[in-house]
């Protein structure tokens, strides 16, 4: 596949230069775009990886990756929700040394942005979710990976050379959740992250009419679930291992916060909430003894509430009044993204799609880049507002358009 990926990048680069063609009238503008990255060192942003990687991906992959639910107006807020705040410049501050750094539960990083949990990324690079943990490596950043994830987490952390953090689904039978609890917590993972905004399904229209679209025969190499997941099977999953998967779901309807109690009471490692956008449930969340919440709409691919979850953020943080970090994801494309959610009261800011556009585009350097942009792109944006490290970040920085 990765062979298959670097020829079809050269042929595209060779269309968009084609004197031929160009005397011909020259190929469609939307062509050429996607044939300039000869590296991923060329990128300027985030959105160079995106037309690259469409044009890579096959489109039943492409629809699990990009789709949101129904029309898709969450999907979009997470993104445009951002503009409701701008930032405040401030000058005469001695920025000639900055910190980006965070610490989360002891361990420290090079800077705030989490890299978000996506399950079968082999969908997108043969290796999976390897050549990511490998950038996260290098770049010294926080990594979630995904229940189902397509690479044993052995094998990821080995290459990620420390502890990486794992998102749980619940399951609808306990046994199996605490196979997955167990073995999660004999590989070294210090953090889980429950994930609760998905109980019962959701309706991915553009997923479902991208695989509809696709003249591949799926079943050749893999099962396509009812969600769109381009790998469905449990069975199909390394966590799953060992575990009788027949008539077993994913998540479950009737899960109510006994479950988070439960979940503690077995295993040492922290346990966040991921999914909470309330701050109703993010009170109830630090009484039932959430380490940590997570504030997510599974990327515009739970319910279609139309709120992107920025907009949330500033009711959950006040809900949890400073007990425990608040972590958030959804949307994020840009450093001046991340300073925002910061800037309003989030510990870490978690990017998904951006990152598997570079993995799908170029593999370990494409992940590495695009970390290597936001995190410029927010150490600019700290520049000019006059914040030195994370902890000068205040909401003060930010003009409230909508109160303004």
């Amino acid at each position: 596949m990765q062979d298959i990926m670097a020829n079809r990048r050269a042929l595209l680069r060779f269309l968009a230069s084609s004197p031929l063609l160009a005397a011909a009238g020259g190929i469609p503008l939307a062509l050429a775009d996607e044939a300039l990255l000869a590296s991923a060192a060329e990128a300027l942003d985030v959105f160079e990886f995106e037309t690259m990687a469409r044009k890579l991906v096959p489109p039943a992959h492409w629809g699990y990756l990009a789709s949101g639910v129904d029309g898709e107006t969450t999907l979009r807020a997470n993104s445009s929700d951002y503009a409701r705040w701008h930032l405040k410049p401030r000058r005469f501050v001695d920025v000639s040394k900055m910190d980006l750094g965070m610490t989360l539960f002891g361990t420290r990083y090079k800077s705030p942005v989490l890299m978000c949990p996506i399950g079968s990324q082999r969908a997108f690079h043969p290796e999976g979710e390897l050549p990511v943990a490998r950038a996260a490596r290098t770049r010294d950043q926080l990594m979630m990976v995904s229940t189902v994830m397509s690479m044993p987490i052995e094998s990821i952390i080995e290459m990620r050379g420390a502890p990486v953090w794992m998102q749980l689904y619940t399951t609808n039978r306990f046994e199996a959740t605490l196979a997955l609890v167990k073995r999660a917590q004999a590989a070294g993972v210090p953090a889980i992250a429950v994930t609760v905004d998905l109980p019962a399904g959701r309706n991915t229209v553009t997923a479902s009419r991208l695989r509809r679209d696709d003249t591949r025969t799926c079943s050749s190499c893999h099962v396509v679930g009812p969600t769109g997941n381009p790998t469905g099977g449990l069975a199909t999953k390394p966590m799953f291992a060992g575990i009788d998967t027949k008539g077993l779901g994913q998540t479950s309807p009737s899960l109510t916060w006994d479950f988070i109690k439960r979940l503690k009471d077995i295993t040492t490692m922290k346990v966040l909430i991921k999914g909470i956008e309330a701050r109703e449930d993010a009170e109830r969340a630090v009484q039932e003894g959430a380490d940590g919440i997570v504030v997510s709409n599974h990327g515009g691919r739970a319910l279609e509430s139309g709120a992107g979850t920025i907009a949330s953020l500033p009711e959950v943080v006040k809900g949890v009044a400073g007990r425990v970090p608040v972590l958030i994801d959804g949307g994020v494309r840009r450093g001046t993204d991340v300073y925002k959610a910061l800037a309003l009261g989030a510990r870490a800011v978690g990017i998904g799609r951006p990152y598997i556009w570079g993995l799908a585009s170029f593999g370990q350097p494409g992940v590495e880049r695009v970390l290597d942009i936001v995190n410029n792109e927010l150490r600019l944006a700290m520049v000019g507002c006059g914040a030195r490290n994370i902890a000068e970040i205040s909401p003060a920085s930010l003009i409230d358009t909508q109160h303004a």
